[in-house]
């Protein structure tokens, strides 16, 4: 397992902002532009564009493509320019379930080594901009883009009438280079956000981690509960889950959790806590095997790596126990700690 450090403690603020991030032995810097229309960049760019929910492994080969090309120039800077809130969630007139939330998102891009992050807000007055006129005033003018690179299926502009075709369009008109690409297959048919999605509505975690490149997450700050787990010689680190996340089926999960200080073994339950009160918040709860560090209001990440077992509700707190001590045993054997 890998073992680095997750960023996740970042603030949603709107404009411009910066945060540091490590890449090998070295600090660097991504800039984020969130929620504002009125920017100006001062390098050329090299920017991919597209939604990114889960920032999978299509996505990744975009994103390789625009850093691949600002290393080779010093001059050009990777930029990802992707939408807040999406467009489904615009045009639903509510917020859907994405695969990633806006800091998540965050992280990863950080973390691949993106120069710039773009969050363009979605609303009436933007969605309403014409395909032809968002190339010219943004991607030429506002971001001095030399080099796009995009999904074949991408759509933007009014009525989503700009697609690849339009964006290619533009190379001759002003002067950009431009790379459409097609979706990477996994066993046999297209990566995309949709398939993940079913696959973890559906439980099935192996193939959302094939088709991420990387386990499912959920991130938050390590948050106080009833202490039932203690209570009963089980602790637990509580998490709140976002509720724009996307999660998969209620119940108990093979897990391995990210701190500060490393990642750990262990076994996770995302759901309600239906035995002792019904709760409106959905949780993901966490017991790190022969682990005992106080790590409330910690920042942490929790990959969920399979699906266990629904959620049960059992009569009592005796019955609850049995059955944590046998899902526990399952996770350790899973892990490779049964004694």
């Amino acid at each position: 397992m890998s073992t680095h450090r997750p960023d996740i403690r970042e603030k949603i603020i709107p404009g411009w902002h910066n945060r540091p991030h490590k890449t090998g032995l070295r600090i660097k810097q991504m800039q984020i532009i969130s929620g504002i229309t009125d920017f100006q960049l001062y390098t050329k760019t090299a920017v991919a564009i597209g939604k990114f929910d889960g920032v999978h492994l299509g996505h990744r080969k975009l994103i390789d493509m625009i850093i691949d090309r600002a290393s080779a120039d010093p001059d050009v800077k990777s930029v990802v320019f992707t939408f807040n809130p999406s467009p489904e969630s615009l045009f639903a007139g509510h917020a859907l379930p994405e695969l990633t939330t806006v800091s998540e998102k965050r992280g990863i891009f950080r973390r691949l080594g993106v120069d710039i992050l773009i969050e363009f807000p979605m609303n009436a007055e933007t969605a309403a901009i014409k395909a032809e006129d968002f190339i010219s005033e943004y991607m030429v003018r506002k971001m001095k883009a030399v080099y796009i690179v995009a999904g074949s299926d991408l759509t933007f502009g009014d009525k989503g009438f700009g697609n690849a075709d339009t964006l290619r369009a533009g190379c001759d008109k002003f002067g950009y280079e431009c790379n459409i690409t097609d979706k990477i297959n996994y066993d046999g048919e297209p990566i995309s956000s949709t398939r993940i999605r079913d696959a973890i509505e559906a439980g099935n975690m192996e193939l959302a981690t094939a088709l991420l490149g990387s386990p499912y997450r959920i991130t938050g700050v390590v948050s106080h509960g009833r202490k039932l787990g203690h209570t009963i010689g089980m602790p637990t680190a509580n998490v709140i889950i976002a509720p724009d996340k996307l999660t998969g089926p209620n119940g108990v999960y093979y897990s391995r959790v990210y701190l500060a200080d490393g990642d750990y073994p262990a076994i996770s339950n995302v759901g309600v806590k239906p035995t002792v009160i019904e709760d409106e918040l959905l949780c993901c709860e966490s017991f790190i095997y022969d682990f005992d560090k106080d790590i409330y209001g910690s920042p942490i990440e929790v990959e969920l790596l399979k699906f266990v077992r629904p959620e049960m509700k059992f009569d009592s707190v005796e019955e609850l126990k049995a059955q944590m001590e046998a899902d526990i045993a399952g996770g350790r054997e899973y892990d490779g700690l049964s004694d």
